[in-house]
């Protein structure tokens, strides 16, 4: 099998001839700029300017020499966009390691650490000194909601403004026109199964513009309110995924949404709650995607213990999920695959990064690894990501460890 192939056996649950790897595959699956830096000396590989293309989570573009020698089967679109050096600006990481941002970020010194400011000039995002990556400082509905100028709130949220690749380069008149034709090269030029990073957050979008208590206050005490919010949310995002998917979907393989609807403890809300207010929405959005590309794949981003919601996620169109974070409540993996394995494609799970990854041996990472893969791989259903991104203080040791194992299952 190549890449895609093995990928897309793996989300129609069939066993592939091996276990498919994603790293960077999408913004959950990467690797923080500091560790990659260190990652990159550790195997000896030629040095080369570090891009970091997302700046709020610092995450650095993997290139090709570390994917082909990890045996990585997934790229994400963005991959495509922002390739000529007229893109970056050079900056530094906060220990000092050359890298390089995306021109159209910005960022400005504020004392000892960094801040971005929205298109109006609002500070929207800090790096205060001793962070490892951007914080939120605005939040649009925080004081006040204004329903009628959704549209310029996302300009001004951290998390909605500061663009990842392909960025500016898909806006304006012939935005699509470029978004098209970067997707038709990255399909002529790579055999890997293609992702395309959407978003259609929902809660995430009432968490970012009101802020987390604000807008679960909101959930609770002003139904009506929210249920209005939401309405305008996903009537915004089923435009942004019609042009999207119009440009983009015949060369993607993956649709990934997100919205983390989970804590370390189980759900942020209750399933009562999701089925209320998301699933109808996830369900319009999700099938509006396999309407538009009918052989594209359903992925969502989501971190948390969410057993209990995974039923109404399975009935509202969800094929994948990740990064099934294993150290949460009810997130054991033998019971997930005995009870969802059939009907769900894990996409994550495959290394626990809150201790083991950060803290153990790097025999202590294989033989953790290798017991998940004999829980996972069976019957398909399964691509091998660790839970979420890797972090900045992770040792390169392991990170090698971790995807040898995953060869060796």
């Amino acid at each position: 099998m190549n890449s895609r192939e093995r990928v897309c056996a793996a989300l129609n649950h069939r066993e592939p001839d091996r276990i498919p790897i994603d790293f960077s595959g999408h913004r959950s699956s990467g690797i923080a700029a500091l560790a990659y830096a260190r990652l990159r000396d550790h195997l000896g590989l030629q040095r080369r300017p570090i891009r970091v293309y997302d700046p709020v989570q610092q995450l650095a573009i993997v290139d090709e020499d570390v994917l082909e020698l990890f045996q990585v089967d997934t790229i994400e679109l963005g991959r495509a966009f922002a390739i000529q050096d007229e893109w970056w600006t050079d900056w530094e990481l906060p220990d000092g390691t050359a890298c390089q941002i995306p021109a159209w970020v910005k960022p400005e010194q504020a004392g000892h650490g960094w801040i971005v400011r929205s298109k109006r000039g609002r500070v929207m995002a800090r790096m205060p000194e001793g962070v490892l990556y951007f914080e939120q400082a605005y939040y649009p509905f925080a004081e006040q909601d204004d329903l009628d100028g959704l549209d310029e709130a996302f300009d001004e949220c951290m998390w909605t403004a500061m663009a990842a690749p392909p960025g500016p380069i898909a806006d304006g008149s012939d935005g699509q026109k470029r978004l098209a034709e970067g997707a038709r090269r990255l399909r002529k030029e790579s055999d890997r199964a293609i992702l395309g990073l959407f978003g259609g957050n929902l809660l995430e979008i009432g968490q970012m513009f009101y802020r987390n208590d604000n807008f679960l206050m909101l959930l609770a005490g002003d139904p009506r309110r929210a249920h209005e919010f939401l309405d305008r949310v996903t009537a915004i995002h089923l435009a942004s995924l019609e042009r999207f998917l119009a440009a983009a979907g015949s060369c993607l393989d993956i649709i990934v949404f997100g919205d983390d609807l989970g804590m370390q403890s189980g759900p942020q809300i209750s399933p009562k709650m999701y089925l209320e207010f998301f699933q109808p929405r996830e369900r319009i959005l999700w099938q509006r995607a396999k309407e538009l590309a009918t052989h594209i794949k359903v992925q969502l981003h989501c971190c948390g213990g969410v057993r209990p919601l995974l039923p109404g996620l399975i009935e509202a169109g969800l094929d994948a999920i990740n990064p099934v974070q294993i150290s949460c409540r009810g997130m054991d993996p033998a019971e997930l695959k005995r009870e969802f394995g059939s009907r769900l494609t894990f996409w994550g799970g495959g290394c626990d990064t809150q201790e083991i990854l950060v803290h153990a041996a790097p025999k202590q990472v294989r033989d953790h690894v290798l017991r998940l893969m004999d829980i996972w791989r069976a019957g398909g259903g399964y691509v091998f990501q660790q839970v979420h991104n890797i972090l900045a203080h992770v040792p390169p040791a392991n990170i090698v460890a971790m995807y040898h194992a995953v060869r060796e299952a």
